[in-house]
């Protein structure tokens, strides 16, 4: 389909970018791993030598990249990964310099280790700890490090090899000891656990093995970790020093019916068609941070709803609308392919089914936005449909494309659209800004969210045509640390192997 298929009237109605936005984006240089897909995932920053530390998936390896001239970052070296696994994850840095990566095993079974050395990359250090250790991240002070152990299920073609548990591992960097979080005294709740919306539903597995953590926020005070649960749709709070899962956060579902939630859910619908439906869209956050708050009970905290299906050989809830049809009292031509027919849902849990094989209520995954959450799970803001809004307005010829090729214009509508994934916060001049990665569409959309109930868009930046593809990972640089005086925003690209810097200046 062209990208010049026509849009749906009202479509592009609802919020646009302040014509002069408090603060601006300008692209400066870019990095490339020259490897393309996997050099670049995630990036992390120390101010010391003003250097990057960018994961390259593709060649198991960590580059040091240096941005004291941000217009040419230069590669310092590689720290070869290979001796502690055969997949690098994640990477962070703590206080004082020290350099964390989270490595998988080369047995998907296996326990993985994170990494620690220098800011040179020497005197490596491995520390053994869950199974596909993924996000990680330091305390203030340096003395912890937090790694969600995902633990995904492991398939020999269509045969199930096994599913490991999913844990939150404790690196004591002053103790030199590991410590696991784990999810086991949910074990045999799980029936409760479901009740609260929680999705636990894997096959013949418990809550332990079928909980998967995904990402690593921490708390100000240093004393909680808060991981996301993607495919589960929650959040865990865990207690760091005492290393316990302290309770599951549930997320629920956003009504996609309601005025200023919509979504474009075809490719199959001519063109832009954000319009409401009755869908419930389940969160699935990826990235989370933590807005700081006096008390530890008002922290906020910050989801990118990228979403995510269990898709595998050996077992795929992820299926279409159209594939079982909707039962009354939608309308009967509601699962048309230019309607919801074309749209992804799950077999799995939460659907149910009337004794026709219909589908009671469409769930669709991910929420097409990034929420601002209390630590009770209560919703203190959703962007809604700005997301897709704004990239119809600005770049309606990357439209919920795939890739950000114009030539897959709006090929991703039926599955998680522009997929909100990456996300950091910072601060500039007092206000407190979300920095929002389309990993779909590309770009990154920025929200001032000084007040979060009152969160508002101010600007977008899409460098696809630099040759930036798929944003992954980001980092925020303020100005104090910035080799330019000017705060800074580091962004990674998972398919173009790029990570482009940003100057951030009043707008």
């Amino acid at each position: 389909m062209g990208a010049t298929a026509a849009l749906t009237a009202g479509s592009l109605a609802g919020p646009a970018l302040a014509q002069t936005p408090p603060i601006e984006l300008t692209p400066l240089g870019a990095f490339d791993s020259g490897v393309g897909e996997g050099g670049a995932e995630i990036v992390a920053y120390s101010p010391r030598g003003h250097r990057m530390y960018i994961t390259n998936g593709a060649e198991n390896r960590i580059d040091i990249v240096d941005i004291s001239d941000p217009d040419d970052p230069t590669l310092v070296r590689s720290v070869d990964m290979s001796a502690f696994g055969d997949g690098i994850q994640s990477v962070a840095v703590g206080r004082g310099g020290l350099v964390a990566a989270a490595v998988k095993a080369a047995d998907g079974t296996r326990r993985g280790n994170v990494v620690t050395f220098d800011r040179n990359g020497r005197d490596p250090r491995g520390y053994r700890v869950g199974v596909l250790p993924d996000a990680i991240a330091f305390t203030p002070d340096g003395r912890y490090i937090v790694v969600a152990d995902e633990g995904e299920p492991v398939c020999d073609g269509e045969d199930l090899v096994g599913d490991p548990v999913g844990s939150v591992s404790i690196v004591d960097t002053e103790r030199n000891r590991v410590r696991t979080a784990g999810f086991e005294r949910w074990n045999g709740r799980e029936d409760a656990l479901r009740a609260r919306g929680i999705r636990i539903f894997f096959p013949g597995s418990n809550a332990a093995q079928d909980i998967e953590p995904e990402y690593v926020a921490i708390s100000p005070s240093g004393r909680v970790a808060y991981v996301t649960l993607q495919e589960n749709n929650a959040i865990a709070v865990v207690n760091i020093a005492n290393a316990r899962v302290e309770r599951i956060i549930a997320l629920g579902t956003k009504d996609h019916s309601l005025r200023g939630n919509g979504f474009d859910a075809s490719n199959e619908d001519a063109g832009i068609a954000i319009r409401r439906w009755d869908v419930q869209g389940m969160y699935l956050p990826d990235a989370i941070a933590v807005v700081p708050a006096d008390r530890p009970r008002d922290e906020l905290l910050v989801t990118a709803n990228e979403g995510d299906a269990r898709d595998y050989d050996c077992f795929s809830e992820d299926t279409r609308i159209g594939d079982f049809g909707l039962a009354d009292p939608y309308p009967a031509s509601a699962d048309a392919d230019d309607a919801l027919g074309r749209l992804k849902t799950t077999s799995a849990f939460p659907t149910t089914f009337d004794d026709g094989g219909e589908i009671e209520q469409a769930y669709a995954y991910g929420a097409r936005s990034f929420t601002i959450w209390d630590r009770r799970g209560e919703v203190v803001f959703d962007s809604g449909d700005e997301i897709e809004r704004i990239t119809a307005a600005e770049v309606p010829t990357l439209f919920n494309a795939d890739s950000g090729d114009p030539a897959e214009f709006d090929e991703r509508s039926d599955d998680k659209g522009p997929e909100p994934e990456g996300l950091t916060l910072g601060v500039i001049d007092g206000r407190r800004y979300a920095f929002v990665l389309l990993e779909r569409t590309g770009g990154v959309m920025v929200f001032d969210v000084t007040r979060p109930e009152r969160s508002s868009v101010v600007t977008y930046v899409n460098t696809t045509e630099m040759g930036d593809i798929s944003p992954e990972g980001v980092t925020f640089v303020g100005a104090a640390q910035s080799p330019t005086g000017d705060p800074l925003l580091l962004v990674s690209h998972e398919l173009s192997g790029t990570t482009r810097v940003f100057s951030i200046t009043p707008g």
